[in-house]
């Protein structure tokens, strides 16, 4: 069967220090933000989720966004080297952990540069945002890692957002979902979907139907539930004052069989 392993990173000390690159930046709670780190770590458990901690990464405000730290495919993690260079310590103990879980690990080297939250799957298709954390050397080196193994990777404009997925996701049956005005080229999805909301963009597909939602996102919620979808929301208002979504707080494994 194919498997639910997420790796998940608490939120540490210097978390209101994170970067923003395309808001303002406000005020973040720590405390809060722990409490909704930790409920939503529980949706993904009650769902069937077996969730692994990375060590914690204290000194690096951004660190809870552990899905930026690498991509999987199929069984292989290639590990990110991200665009923030700041960002770069967060990685050796992603390895770790992603190791433990007995992937396949390969890597992102200089010149190159990816962010894990640039990268949607849909299928066997690999779409990779080409923006301000991705260059061209990290699309050249993800295409040298997965097409092997079976992807068809595209490289798709994103300059209005911080990650390709601060814009678009997917549904279970493949359609991209995303907010016209944040998204580059709609066109360059096989089948969008319009969604009213920013945040109504960002889903994780947690099994069943279900989708993984902001609470900030209602209306979306309500044209997904129209659609024979099930939401299931959570409250992440801490993390999306620093451009985070649903998706950048965790990296989902489906694809390690037993």
């Amino acid at each position: 069967m194919p498997s639910k392993q997420a790796l998940v990173r608490r939120p540490g000390p210097r978390l209101a220090e994170g970067l923003v690159t395309h808001i303002e930046r406000r005020p973040v709670d720590p405390a809060l933000a722990l409490r909704q780190w930790e409920s939503y770590v529980q949706v993904l458990r009650d769902h069937g989720w077996h969730t692994t901690e990375v060590a914690p990464a204290d000194d690096c405000p951004d660190a809870v966004f552990v899905e930026d730290t690498m991509v999987m495919f199929r069984n292989v993690a290639l590990l990110a080297r991200p665009g923030a260079g700041q960002r770069r310590p967060e990685i050796p103990d992603a390895r770790t952990a992603v190791e433990a879980l007995g992937c396949s690990v390969n890597e992102i080297r200089a010149p190159g540069t990816l962010d894990g939250g640039d990268i949607l799957k849909v299928g066997d298709t690999v779409y990779v945002g080409r923006g301000g954390r991705t260059n061209a050397e990290g699309v050249r080196q993800l295409r040298a890692a997965f097409e092997p193994l079976g992807a068809r990777v595209v490289a798709v404009p994103v300059s209005r957002v911080l990650h390709l997925k601060s814009a678009v996701t997917a549904l279970p049956d493949g359609t991209v979902i995303g907010h016209p005005p944040l998204v580059d080229d709609p066109a360059a999805f096989s089948r969008f979907l319009p969604v009213p909301e920013e945040s109504g963009a960002h889903v994780v597909l947690l099994g069943g139907g279900k989708l993984l939602m902001a609470a900030s996102a209602p209306k979306s919620a309500e044209l997904f539930a129209d659609l024979g979808y099930q939401p299931v929301v959570v409250d992440i208002s801490e993390f999306e004052k620093l451009e985070g979504c649903v998706t950048c707080l965790s990296v989902r494994l489906r694809e390690l069989y037993a």
